[in-house]
């Protein structure tokens, strides 16, 4: 039976750039994931709703090694959605796709505690270090623009940006956020349930702003804040701006 199709109406396709964290593991795997977890440990959060691809390119693993790697990844609420590199034949139906053509943004690297020295003289390994008391990091200060592609995660407290945010670029933080130029990419304050967060910035021309995960787009902003001084904040389920004094 052949069936009429009645309805002229077409499917919309559209073309879009995310921005992802891209992981490049290294072997042994057991030991990457090792600090892996330490940094989940140390930033709540990090993670978060973030989109990842997974970077296997001159890492030298078969396909069931990759897939168990995607598993535990998975358990850690680490969600793939592509992999880039490899070989080919690595990728089988109902894994996370092959990956081509990512644009790079600038790295960024958590440092993770290196191993005792095992090499230690007996009466260095017997005797007993003082504790060290380390204050948690509760901002974080960019000292340059934010460039379009960059993207500038930190779940542990605010960001202040001295200088703008490139139309393409993002800022996360799970604190407030605070740029002293403009604002023309994304800004995402409260990341990990912070509905107290708020945005500042010198010059509104932003693709999007969010706080604990409410966010308004350009085109729903009020037009006569548009290039001003402007700070954001929630009020129940409904963010709100005003222009700075």
């Amino acid at each position: 039976m052949t069936k009429v199709l009645t309805d002229a109406r077409s499917i919309r396709i559209k073309g879009r750039s995310f921005l992802a964290v891209v992981l490049s593991p290294d072997l042994p795997l057991e030991d990457w994931l090792v600090r892996l977890d330490d940094l989940a440990a140390r930033s709540a959060g990090f993670f978060l709703g973030r989109p990842v691809v997974l970077d296997v390119t001159d890492l030298e693993i078969d396909r069931p090694q990759l897939k168990g790697l995607i598993a535990e990844l998975g358990r850690r609420n680490v969600s793939v959605m592509g992999i880039e590199g490899g070989r080919p034949s690595l990728v089988e139906p109902g894994m996370p796709p092959a990956l081509k053509g990512g644009r790079p943004a600038a790295d960024f690297e958590v440092a993770v505690a290196e191993p005792a020295n095992e090499a230690a003289a007996p009466a260095e390994a017997a005797k007993p270090e003082p504790p060290v008391t380390r204050q948690a990091l509760q901002s974080l200060i960019i000292s340059e623009p934010v460039r379009s592609g960059q993207s500038v995660i930190f779940a542990d407290g605010d960001v202040t940006i001295i200088g703008s945010v490139a139309s393409g670029a993002e800022v996360i933080a799970g604190g407030s956020i605070h740029i002293y130029g403009a604002l023309r990419g994304r800004a995402m304050a409260g990341s990990i349930g912070n509905a107290s967060a708020r945005i500042f910035c010198r010059k509104l021309e932003a693709e999007l702003v969010a706080i604990d995960g409410i966010y308004k787009m350009a085109e729903d902003m009020p037009q006569n804040l548009r290039g001003q001084p402007v700070q954001w904040w929630l009020e129940g389920e409904t963010i709100m701006a005003d222009k700075l004094n």
